[in-house]
C-alpha cells in the first residue's frame, strides 16, 4: 500500500453537485476503508457564508442520501472533524490572500496541498492564476496539485491556451486533468486482462484481428443539458475524452513498467500514431445522426430537436468513427468508435472481432473477445464448438469472466482517482500530449460536420444502430456488435 503524505484537500465549488454526490461521499468511503491519511483535512471553499456547523450538518444529509445511514458512527464523526469550511465571497478582492491566510494555520491543515476545481471550465485558468498570486501553488517546502476536470478546452486551440496559461505557475506534475472513466475499475481491467494472460497477447495485432469496437450507448436523451450538448455535440461529450482513452489502452503496447509514468508514455505514443481522418473522403470514415421521437421502456419519448426547439440543429447525438493506427502491431485493423443517446440499450464495452478460422463450415459464427465496463464488469469469449449429433454443426458458446463477484468492494471512480490524487499518482490522469492528440484527431471532423448545415439522419428513439452507418465499415460482413448481458446463453 503506497504510503501517503498528510495533506490538505481544497474543493472549489463545493456545493455544487460533483462535490455533493461523488467528492464529499467518496473521501467518506475512503476514510471508512483507513485510505485516508491520518491527519488529512478537506476545506470547502463556496462563494457564499455558511457557518461551520451548519456545512457540517449538510455533509451528513450528503451521506445520508448516499448512504441511506448505513455507516459507522465512530468513522462519521471522525470524518466530520476533517471538514472544514471557507467562504470565498465573489466581491471580495482580498478572498484568495485570506485563504492563504486560513490555510497557513499549520496547526489545523497539513501544509500539502490539493486543488480541486470543480467549476466551470471558463474559471480554470483564472483560479489557477489567483492561486498563484497569493503564493498558494509554490512548492518551495510541501508539494502542491491542481485538479482539473474535463473538459480540457472545447477544441485543440482552447486546450493550448488553457495549458500556456495554467503552465506560467503549474509543472506538469502538478497537473492532474481527471477523466472520471479512468477511475472505474473495468476500464483498468483492460490492461490486466491484456498483459496478465499470455493466451492474449500473441493474438493481439493485425495478424488474427479483424477490427476492434469501442462503443458507449445510452438510452438516455440529452434531458436538461440541451443548450450545453448542442454546443458540444457526442464527438466531442464522449469521443474526445472517454471513449480515446479506451481505445488507447486497448491499443498501447506493454508499458516498460506499471509505473505512471511508463503507462501514460505508450497511451500518448498510440494516441499519436493514428492517422488522421481524410477530410475529403469523411463519409466513408465517419457517421452523425440525431435521434427522433420514439419509445424507451414502452415509453413515448420526444426527439432531439424537439426537446431543443431548433429544428435547424445539425448537432449529432450519434457519432461513430474509423480510425487506423499506424504502427506495425495495428496495420491495417480499423477501428470503430461509436457513441449514441436514445438507443435500445445502455453499454460501454471493446468488441474485439477475430479473423476467421482455417475450418469455416456453414452457419459458423466468428471468435469475439468482448470486454464489458458497464453495466456489466466482465469478460467473454466467444468459441466454436460441435452441436452433438450425426452431422458436423458448430454453435457459439460464451465463455464468461466476471470481473465482480458476490463480495467484491464496489469502489466508485471517484474513490480511485481521489486516492490516486493523494498518492502523486498520475496514471489515471490525462497528460497535455493526450489531451492535444485527441483534438489534433477530431478537430477537423467537428469542423467539417458543424460546417455542413444540410439535414442530419435521423434515428428513432430506443432502435438500434442506423444501418445507414454500414458505410463506414472496410467490410459488408462487419457490423455492430449489440450489448449483451452476462446470463444470456445461446444454448
Amino acid at each position: 500500500m503506497t504510503k501517503i503524505d498528510d495533506c490538505t484537500l481544497v474543493i472549489f465549488g463545493a456545493s455544487g453537485n460533483l462535490s455533493r454526490i461523488k467528492l464529499i461521499p467518496s473521501l467518506f468511503r475512503l476514510d471508512s476503508l483507513g485510505r485516508l491519511p491520518e491527519r488529512m483535512k478537506i476545506l470547502s471553499v463556496g462563494r457564499s457564508e455558511v457557518e461551520e456547523s451548519l456545512w457540517q450538518d449538510d455533509i451528513k444529509s450528503m451521506l445520508d442520501n448516499k448512504f441511506k445511514k448505513k455507516f459507522d458512527p465512530k468513522v462519521f464523526d471522525r470524518f466530520i472533524h476533517r471538514n472544514f469550511y471557507h467562504a470565498n465571497l465573489p466581491d471580495d478582492t482580498h478572498a484568495f490572500e485570506r485563504l492563504r491566510v486560513r490555510l497557513s494555520d499549520i496547526s489545523t491543515f497539513p501544509q500539502n496541498l490539493a486543488f480541486f476545481l470543480s467549476l466551470r471550465p471558463s474559471d480554470f485558468a483564472s483560479i489557477v492564476d489567483l492561486l498563484a498570486n497569493a503564493g498558494l501553488l509554490d512548492e518551495s517546502k510541501a508539494w502542491r496539485r491542481v485538479v482539473i476536470e474535463k473538459p480540457f478546452g472545447t477544441d485543440l486551440e482552447t486546450a493550448q491556451a488553457l495549458q500556456k496559461s495554467i503552465t506560467k505557475h503549474l509543472k506538469e506534475t502538478q497537473i492532474y486533468r481527471i477523466d472520471h472513466y479512468l477511475g472505474k475499475s473495468a476500464l483498468q481491467n483492460i490492461l490486466l486482462t491484456r498483459f496478465a494472460n499470455h493466451v492474449f497477447d500473441p493474438l493481439w495485432n493485425h495478424n488474427h484481428i479483424d477490427h476492434i469496437q469501442i462503443t458507449n450507448n445510452e438510452t438516455l436523451g440529452v434531458g436538461e443539458r440541451t443548450k450545453f450538448y448542442d454546443a458540444t455535440g457526442a464527438l466531442r461529450d464522449m469521443i474526445q475524452s472517454h471513449l480515446m482513452q479506451m481505445l488507447a489502452l486497448t491499443t498501447m503496447e506493454m508499458p516498460e513498467k506499471f509505473s505512471p509514468e511508463n503507462i501514460r508514455t505508450e497511451k500518448i505514443k498510440v494516441l499519436e500514431s493514428i492517422k488522421p481522418i481524410p477530410i475529403h473522403a469523411l463519409k466513408n470514415h465517419a457517421f452523425k445522426a440525431q435521434y427522433g421521437r420514439g419509445k424507451i421502456n414502452g415509453e413515448e419519448v420526444k426527439g432531439y430537436l424537439e426537446e431543443l426547439e431548433d429544428p435547424k440543429s445539425v448537432v449529432e447525438t450519434y457519432a461513430a468513427i474509423k480510425l487506423y493506427i499506424n504502427t506495425p502491431r495495428w496495420k491495417g485493423v480499423p477501428i470503430y468508435v461509436r457513441t449514441a443517446k436514445r438507443l435500445h440499450a445502455s453499454n460501454t464495452a471493446i468488441a474485439i472481432k477475430f479473423k476467421k478460422a482455417p475450418l469455416s463450415l456453414p452457419e459458423q459464427d466468428d471468435n469475439w473477445l468482448v470486454i464489458s465496463i458497464q453495466p456489466n464488469e466482465f469478460t467473454r469469449f466467444e468459441i466454436q464448438t460441435k452441436i452433438p449429433g450425426l452431422d458436423t454443426k458448430v454453435r457459439s458458446v460464451p465463455m464468461d469472466a466476471p470481473s465482480r463477484i458476490t463480495g467484491d468492494e464496489s469502489i466508485d471512480a471517484y474513490e480511485s482517482l481521489l486516492l490516486n490524487l493523494m498518492q502523486g499518482d498520475q496514471s489515471l490522469y490525462l497528460h497535455i500530449n493526450e489531451v492535444e492528440a485527441s483534438w489534433r484527431l477530431l478537430d477537423p471532423i467537428i469542423k467539417a460536420w458543424n460546417e455542413d448545415k444540410s439535414p442530419v439522419f435521423t434515428y428513432p428513439s430506443g432502435s438500434s444502430d442506423p444501418v445507414e452507418t454500414k458505410v463506414i465499415f472496410d467490410k459488408p460482413e462487419q457490423f455492430w456488435r449489440h450489448s449483451i448481458e452476462i446470463n444470456d446463453n445461446k444454448l
